[in-house]
């Protein structure tokens, strides 16, 4: 996230950080022009509409760590514009979601809708310039008007009218005078231009609804493209950074800065964040979540913060990935595979290595004394020695993976067959001597024999087993819920629909896994919420905020061993 704060306090124009993009290449002009009389003031501005995503996660990472690392100052402020769609709740998760990310807006917690009255004063200002008229045009009218992008608009019938007159309606408009939809304010500018955005925009609508912040203070709302602006400019942003679908609304931005002649930020745009088998539509994941294809914004197979919060993913592992698709100004589609790599990369370093068997099989180790357990020493974590170990119960018989045994093995398998010898993870070699099968044929057990003399995985006389496998002690076995995930659409593209279909068709019906008979070594029974595991050989989990209760946790698994974008890396390079 760039150097630190204390660095940059007192920095000279000539101590400028090296630019390693083009938005911070824009900013170090900025100050060495001196453009702005004070330092570089960011914000992060969520409508709360909806839940944040991953998207978002780039934006709050970009405009915070541009913050940080030039020794300014960070905004977060709800643009909350329209009464109908938003909701306490979106802001609640948004605020939670920043600041688990590790952003600090400190005390500058702001709303648009602090800011209306001045807003509304602005809008008089307009009026009263003749910059600005009341319009009776319904929505469908004000778009048939509009035009094309070949052919230009048409000058609404109202566009004329006096200034005394617009300036009268408009306040009989907020006085409530008039219904919803009956008057717009829109600005004054140019219905020929060939960007539509600048064809006489609406300023304001009337909209009968109680606001979350404001409660029924205002009948009349303004729309985000009049209120983003001069919000911005009354909070002394410097730089306005947002996605490249703003760029075409940019004009606009500074039409109306200028024409009220105040702070004016300058906005830059950067490409938006798109992943392969994921929608980050908020409209497409409101659908998802109100049609119940998911169990609501934070299920684990959302590309929501919170979702993947609940997944297990780590608020370092999104910030490294967020750095290291770094800033464009084309729109491009990162591979998952990336995003999943830098968990796998941050999850290595702090979850502790544990046993748990998914499909468990029986085995009985017949020349192992009954009724005798052991403590096998195991180490929590190899990469992070200061982990120290950890004692796992050992017994007669133990549970491995059912996969992890083949009555008639292909070439090369390593693992557990009749006559061959395997590896214990921490403990002993045991060799397969019988299989147990139930009346319908299945494998229902098996017998093995040990050898005493190898604890700790090796063997006195030297000899060496290719296979190495985990397992749990059958009386001490704790038994859990486990979640397995994977992409929630099986599509790569799931915007790309066919014909006659829409994007919910391409959902992957395997993108969760119940197992409800995992067996885990004991000490997972007092996992809680925020602890991390490698489930050896399957993958890292992390316990459920949600559903999990005291001494019954349930696992979700976050990431599968299996990295395949380092295999694409390697073949880069």
């Amino acid at each position: 996230m760039g150097l630190e704060k204390k660095d940059y306090i007192n920095m000279e124009p000539k101590e400028l950080p090296p630019a390693t993009d083009f938005i911070r290449e824009i900013i170090n002009a900025d100050l060495e022009s001196g453009r702005y009389g004070h330092p570089v003031h960011t914000r992060f501005p969520p409508e709360p509409n909806g839940y944040l995503h991953i998207g978002h996660a780039k934006s709050i990472c970009l405009n915070y760590g541009i913050a940080r690392q030039y020794g300014g100052k960070f905004n977060v402020r709800f643009d909350d514009t329209n009464p109908v769609k938003e909701d306490v709740e979106y802001t609640e998760s948004i605020k939670k979601d920043v600041r688990w990310l590790g952003a600090d807006w400190e005390d500058r917690l702001f709303y648009a809708s602090d800011y209306f009255d001045q807003i509304y004063e602005f809008a008089e200002k307009l009026i009263l310039a003749g910059k600005a008229y009341v319009c009776d045009l319904t929505a469908d009218e004000i778009r048939e008007y509009r035009g094309t992008l070949t052919e230009p608009g048409k000058e609404s019938p109202y566009r004329n009218r006096s200034i005394d007159e617009n300036l009268d309606l408009f306040r009989r408009m907020k006085a409530g005078e008039f219904p919803d939809g009956a008057r717009t304010l829109r600005a004054k500018i140019d219905m020929a231009s060939g960007n539509l955005n600048m064809r006489d925009p609406i300023m304001y609508r009337i909209i009968h609804a109680s606001h979350h912040n404001t409660g029924d203070k205002w009948c009349i709302y303004p729309t985000y493209d009049w209120t983003h602006g001069q919000s911005d400019s009354l909070e002394g942003i410097t730089h306005s950074i947002c996605t490249l679908e703003f760029e075409d609304h940019r004009p606009l931005y500074d039409w109306y800065l200028e024409q009220l002649g105040i702070h004016h930020p300058r906005q830059i745009e950067f490409a938006k964040l798109y992943l392969n088998y994921t929608v980050l539509s908020k409209r497409n994941l409101l659908l998802l979540v109100k049609e119940k294809y998911v169990n609501g914004w934070d299920d684990p197979r959302m590309p929501t913060i919170s979702g993947m919060r609940r997944r297990g993913y780590t608020p370092e592992a999104i910030r490294t990935f967020c750095e290291k698709i770094g800033v464009a100004k084309r729109d491009s589609v990162v591979d998952i595979a990336l995003l999943e790599h830098c968990l796998r990369e941050d999850l290595n370093l702090r979850a502790r290595r544990v046993m748990a068997v998914i499909r468990p099989l029986k085995v009985v180790i017949e020349n192992y004394p009954e009724g005798q357990t052991e403590e096998i020493e195991a180490v929590n974590n190899p990469e992070n020695p200061a982990e120290g170990t950890r004692l796992v119960p050992f017994s007669r018989e133990i549970y491995i993976e059912q996969d992890d045994f083949r009555e008639d093995p292909p070439k090369k398998y390593f693992r557990l067959a009749p006559g061959t010898e395997v590896r214990l993870k921490h403990a002993y070699f045991i060799k397969c001597r019988e299989v147990i099968k139930g009346n319908g044929g299945e494998i229902i057990e098996l017998r093995c024999n040990y050898d005493p003399a190898s604890k700790g995985g090796a063997s006195p006389d030297g000899r060496k087993v290719k296979g190495t496998l985990h397992w749990v002690s059958v009386p001490h076995a704790f038994t859990a819920e486990l979640r397995l995930y994977d992409t929630l659409f099986c599509k790569e593209d799931p915007q790309n629909v066919e014909e006659g279909k829409t994007f919910m068709d391409y959902l992957n019906p395997k993108s969760i896994e119940m197992v409800t008979d995992a067996k885990l070594e004991p000490s997972l029974a007092k996992a809680v919420p925020g602890d991390y595991f490698q489930f050896l050989r399957q993958g890292y989990f992390c316990v459920d905020e949600a559903d999990s209760k005291p001494g019954v946790p349930i696992f979700n698994r976050s990431v599968g061993l299996r990295d395949s974008w380092a295999k694409i890396e390697q073949k880069q390079e």
